[in-house]
């Protein structure tokens, strides 16, 4: 008899189905409308919790959010100070719309004295010319007041634009930066030391407009007014002469720091220039390596303004090795088969005389000096080879 009421309960479940269903709509149904009465629950909150209402947990969330943001750019900015190179302080001057032709790169270092008297000789003879210009003054690190006087003068200059670099980086540096940063066609270069007629920047820039044949203008100073005269004028005239071997041209001033050249063709040779002053040398030797025509003005140089920064034993020996290297990058058949072939022939002719003098004796050094002809040969061919399977 317990039985059946189990049963009977199992029979009827399938009948108790819908109910349930109804169940559920009704939930439902309570539950639709039971979500508008949820909208003042924020209002009923704010009456009762005061602070909460008025949003402090997310007034809260969000200056913790504004906090970090700052924290995280302060890194940022600190971090970017510290790893930023000479040429990142370019990208901080701002972009001018005016069209430019001629850009004039400027470096700057420890000439407060005198570089505002440069600047406005520079702009006074650019303005009179009626092209456009900008003018580049790159202060690289001074140690005086050099940085002070361009950042007070700079409102005077529509044209010109100051850079400061972090650390001092060489004149060869703020040069090829400056080349590379340029929005002219034609680029010139200069010094701030009053030496040479900037006066004259019109004239050579005139010369690139009116003959397309010529890359570059050098200005070739008549005398020299530098100090360690007596042993400059020597070191220069060998340096120059060995240049003028390696390249087969005649170069009336190897080292000018006045000369004005097309931007396009100079960008490929760019990469090449040393920090130093002997990239004035480095850009001369690319261009008549390549066959660029490069024109000479004949100049007047002045005594230089302020202290000379030119170390005469460090800076000669770093002028010819430049030489050297450049010649070596462009065309190392020019040094190295010349002695190689003096070695070889040496070699061979003291070996017939030691056939003759000591009939089937070859002395040591005999060997030695043909090897070492021979030796230098394969590698002038080498690296003659590397140079025009290069592509560049």
């Amino acid at each position: 008899m317990s039985t059946q009421p189990a049963a009977s309960t199992t029979t009827r479940a399938p009948e108790n189905a819908p109910d349930a269903a109804s169940t559920t709509d009704a939930a439902t149904e309570t539950t639709t409308e039971a979500e508008p009465a949820a909208e003042p629950a924020p209002g009923l909150a704010g009456e009762a919790g005061g602070g909460v209402a008025n949003g402090a947990p997310q007034d809260a969330a969000t200056a913790l959010a504004d906090a970090e943001e700052a924290v995280a750019g302060f890194v940022a900015e600190t971090d970017a100070v510290f790893r930023a190179e000479p040429g990142d302080a370019f990208q901080t001057v701002p972009e001018d719309d005016r069209p430019v032709h001629v850009t004039i790169v400027l470096p700057c270092y420890n000439e407060q004295d005198h570089v505002l008297d440069e600047i406005e000789r520079i702009t006074k003879a650019m303005d009179n010319s009626g092209m456009a210009y900008e003018l580049l003054a790159v202060d690289d690190c001074s140690t005086d007041d050099t940085l002070a006087r361009l950042r007070e003068a700079e409102p005077r200059f529509p044209s010109m634009k100051v850079v400061a670099f972090r650390h001092n980086s060489g004149s060869g540096t703020v040069r090829r930066i400056g080349t590379q940063q340029a929005r002219g066609d034609i680029v010139v270069w200069t010094d701030a030391d009053m030496t040479y007629p900037n006066e004259r920047i019109p004239e050579l820039v005139a010369m690139l407009d009116q003959d397309a044949s010529i890359d570059q203008v050098v200005g070739a100073r008549t005398s020299e007014e530098g100090t360690h005269k007596l042993l400059r004028v020597p070191a220069k005239w060998f340096i120059r002469k060995v240049a003028e071997r390696l390249t087969n041209t005649r170069i009336p001033d190897l080292n000018s720091g006045l000369r004005a050249f097309r931007r396009e063709v100079s960008l490929p040779y760019l990469r090449l220039l040393p920090p130093g002053f002997s990239c004035v040398t480095t850009i001369t030797i690319a261009f008549l390596s390549n066959q660029h025509h490069v024109a000479y003005v004949p100049i007047d140089y002045a005594k230089r303004a302020g202290t000379s920064k030119f170390h005469f034993v460090k800076d000669a020996y770093r002028y010819i090795l430049q030489v050297l290297r450049m010649v070596m990058y462009f065309n190392p058949l020019k040094v190295l088969m010349p002695l190689a072939l003096w070695l070889i022939v040496i070699g061979l002719a003291k070996g017939v005389f030691d056939m003759v003098w000591h009939f089937g004796y070859f002395a040591s050094n005999t060997i030695l000096i043909f090897v070492t002809g021979l030796i230098i040969g394969s590698m002038a061919l080498l690296a003659d080879l590397i140079v025009r399977s290069r592509g560049d």
